[in-house]
């Protein structure tokens, strides 16, 4: 995400939290060089979430939006008990205009009716999906 976010949401890159590749440091003549190798240093899912908002960011989010199993403990995270926040799981139910992979959310929305938590589906509730669709 990191990549494609300031272009399509103009939010830079550090300002994204999520899962990372691992860097690897290798000592040489110019005084040391990093570079990225083919492992996660971070695979961003389920508790770890909390743990990478709060190490990158030092507070609790007031807005929180998911869509799977994978996010439950970010949306539970967001706000705090008792604290106003946005809880928000996008339920990816409409195959036509993009990918419906409803199966690895049930949790989550289970969690969300018990817990009021605003869903959305794709659906029903976006005229659009991509920029400029029709």
């Amino acid at each position: 995400m990191r990549v494609i976010t300031d272009e399509i949401y103009a939010i830079p890159p550090e300002r994204v939290v999520g899962s990372s590749n691992g860097l690897q440091y290798t000592d040489d003549e110019h005084g040391g060089s990093l570079a990225y190798i083919a492992e996660p240093d971070v695979f961003d899912d389920g508790p770890a979430k909390p743990v990478r908002i709060w190490s990158r960011v030092g507070r609790r989010p007031i807005l929180g939006a998911g869509n799977s199993n994978g996010d439950i403990h970010m949306l539970r995270f967001t706000g705090g008990k008792g604290r106003p926040a946005l809880r928000l799981l996008v339920l990816h139910d409409d195959a036509e205009r993009e990918f419906d992979y409803v199966k690895g959310a049930e949790q989550a929305l289970e969690r969300a009716k018990a817990e009021g938590w605003t869903v959305v589906s794709v659906k029903n509730d976006w005229a659009n999906v991509f920029a400029g669709a029709r």
